[in-house]
């Protein structure tokens, strides 16, 4: 397999609206991917379309060798998607969402209590394992919807804003976990954001997408490169600055 992921000329409406016109990108295995763009770019419907959710209205998918629209449920097995919202059901405990899940993904029966525990340690929800979802913080929520997306242990990712709502601490462990799924797993991963500085820490390329469209493509350095050649600074100053002070600035 050449490539983990290979998009060519990819088209989905709603109605009048192409939410993705034209798009075309490919993804290495063990890469770290970024789609970067604001809301209603066209991100989560283009992850939609690669996991077989949606349908395309043209062009051409393929997914770890399969065709999301005829395979669907076959590449579902060995994707992970962790949405912008998580999705739990909150009137089981922390333990049951993750039971189930590995349940639904196939996870063999007698290995995954222990994977189930080993993964509520890792995202600090171990005390609160037996306590229902809908008792949990905004950031326990998602950890826990992480906890569930690499309970299969998948070998491609899809992370769709993965550290929001969480505090620096547990954001800072989702990308080292990121980084770590990458360079030691192997493992490809997919990361939706509109975080500039987030995806040039993580990703090895990315894609910045708007209204539907790829506007370009490549490493973090390679667009910053081609598409800003100077940066804007805004500074506000608790008192105001002698015009000397203005120039030197200025002139940087």
């Amino acid at each position: 397999m050449a490539h983990a992921i290979e998009v060519s000329e990819l088209v989905r409406t709603f109605g009048p609206r192409r939410a993705v016109d034209g798009v075309s990108f490919c993804v290495q295995p063990g890469e770290v991917f970024g789609l970067l763009g604001t809301n209603g770019a066209g991100k989560t419907t283009t992850t939609r379309l690669l996991n077989g959710v949606l349908r395309p209205h043209g062009g051409r998918i393929s997914v770890l060798g399969l065709d999301p629209s005829r395979d669907g449920c076959r590449l579902r097995r060995q994707t992970g998607v962790l949405t912008e919202t998580p999705s739990l059901y909150e009137r089981l405990s922390a333990r049951e969402n993750l039971r189930v899940f590995g349940e639904l993904y196939g996870v063999d029966e007698r290995s995954l209590p222990g994977r189930v525990d080993g993964m509520l340690a890792f995202f600090g929800l171990s005390e609160r394992a037996d306590d229902p979802v809908a008792g949990f913080s905004k950031g326990m929520k998602q950890r826990l919807a992480l906890a569930r997306t690499l309970v299969h242990e998948p070998p491609l990712l899809f992370f769709d804003e993965p550290t929001a709502g969480l505090d620096p601490e547990a954001a800072r462990q989702v990308k080292d976990l990121i980084a770590e799924l990458s360079r030691s797993e192997r493992r490809t991963v997919v990361l939706c954001s509109h975080n500039l500085d987030e995806a040039e820490h993580l990703c090895n390329r990315v894609a910045i997408m708007n209204q539907g469209r790829l506007l370009a493509e490549g490493s973090v350095e390679q667009l910053a490169r081609q598409l800003w050649r100077s940066v804007w600074v805004d500074i506000r100053c608790r008192t105001p600055l002698a015009d000397s002070a203005v120039s030197a600035v200025g002139a940087l």
